[in-house]
């Protein structure tokens, strides 16, 4: 395998009434910005629990933070954050709450006039950033794990992933419990992103890495087995308890350690919800088949690997790779989740032209884990999926 290194600072609390320790967390902080999104933790239960656990601090609140966080609406929150001083961010919701917050933090001491130029790597980022601290309501993206963010700017149509290493969240509380009031389309996009996260993590070439394999496959195969026994029966706690930990263990840094990791699907994806503001794993589901099947020949060891470990698909290694790709669309068409741009009325020629054209004004460089997804691929890739 690659060299590599492993750091994830992050304190996982998990499990029943584990908001009830967050004053623990919080020791040193004393003047708290509570972000959270559209406000259904204040139908479902969640606020009320924070609020008796901030009881004592110095709290501003912060709500209506998007499903595709928006950098307009967090400069709102920045602005905020700066008139009340605030030494910690603590969000409260899903994978775009987090982003979010995690954003607001980086840019509270920026003091420059755009903090985008942070992400367009115009600027550097402060000396100081933030804490910040999540609160699990949408298990999905793993942002409650890592260092990343993902933010939309709507204006230019452009959205952008950035990385800090300061930009672990000092803890994450999960409780399956604060997921009950998903509805069924919230809780199968967020299995179709952790799923394809761990793919476009999995299916790439092999370096000799057996341990990342399985433990990428446990975390596909659970997804699986959980998906519709979970859909069918939304309050089971193990179900729940079982795909919060998986969307964690997705995209927390570990099974891709030492591994060439893909991230066509996502950088497509990406464009896919700046440009139609589509949900991101509805966006994942869409590209995902077309770039597999593109890259059959590069890919297809692995999705064999993939077929025969994940789906006891039997045949030899071409007939396997293909059907993997088969069973994964039928799989996400199960959920509900659509893998076709007709389904969802979208012209897949049209799509791929504004795509491409947006690739084409930008400093666009090849996808994948070769580097050779080109813009004629990504117009190929996504006519596919008509």
């Amino acid at each position: 395998m690659n060299n590599f290194y492993c750091y994830n600072p992050t304190k996982i609390l998990f499990g029943k009434k584990m908001i009830e320790r967050m004053p623990a967390e919080l020791a040193g902080a004393s003047r708290i910005l509570l972000v959270y999104g559209q406000g259904s933790i204040k139908s479902n239960g969640v606020y009320d629990q924070v609020a008796a656990a901030l009881a004592g601090k110095q709290v501003c609140e912060f709500g209506g933070i998007e499903a595709n966080p928006e950098y307009e609406t967090c400069l709102q929150a920045i602005k905020q954050a700066r008139e009340s001083q605030v030494d910690f961010i603590l969000a409260v919701g899903g994978g775009s709450v987090i982003d979010a917050a995690k954003f607001i933090a980086l840019a509270v001491h920026f003091d420059g006039a755009e903090p985008w130029q942070m992400l367009t790597r115009e600027a550097d980022v402060p000396g100081e950033i933030l804490p910040v601290g999540c609160i699990l309501t949408l298990p999905a993206t793993s942002s409650e794990m890592n260092n990343a963010f993902v933010l939309s700017r709507r204006q230019i149509k452009s959205k952008l992933a950035f990385f800090h290493i300061a930009l672990y969240p000092r803890f994450s509380i999960l409780d399956p419990e604060a997921t009950y009031s998903l509805s069924p389309r919230q809780t199968a996009l967020g299995l179709v992103d952790m799923f394809v996260h761990v793919l476009e993590q999995y299916a790439t070439y092999s370096v000799t890495a057996p341990l990342q394999e399985r433990q990428a496959e446990a975390i596909l195969s659970t997804v699986v087995e959980i998906a519709e026994p979970l859909l069918a029966d939304p309050h089971n706690y193990d179900l729940r308890a079982s795909a919060m930990w998986c969307a964690a263990q997705a995209l927390n840094g570990t099974i891709n350690r030492g591994l060439p990791t893909d991230w066509a699907t996502h950088g497509i994806g990406h464009e896919l919800t700046a440009l139609f503001d589509l949900p991101h794993a509805q966006t994942l589901t869409l590209v995902l088949g077309g770039v597999y099947r593109d890259q059959l020949a590069n890919k297809q060891a692995r999705l064999a690997q993939y077929g025969r470990r994940v789906w006891q698909l039997a045949g030899d290694d071409a007939e396997v790779a293909a059907k993997s790709i088969d069973v994964t669309e039928a799989f996400f068409e199960r959920l509900g989740i659509a893998t076709r741009f007709g389904k969802i009325g979208l012209d897949a020629g049209m799509v791929a032209e504004a795509v491409c054209g947006q690739f084409a004004r930008s400093a666009f460089q090849n996808l994948g884990e070769h580097r050779n997804i080109d813009i004629p691929a990504v117009d190929r890739i996504i006519r596919a999926q008509a």
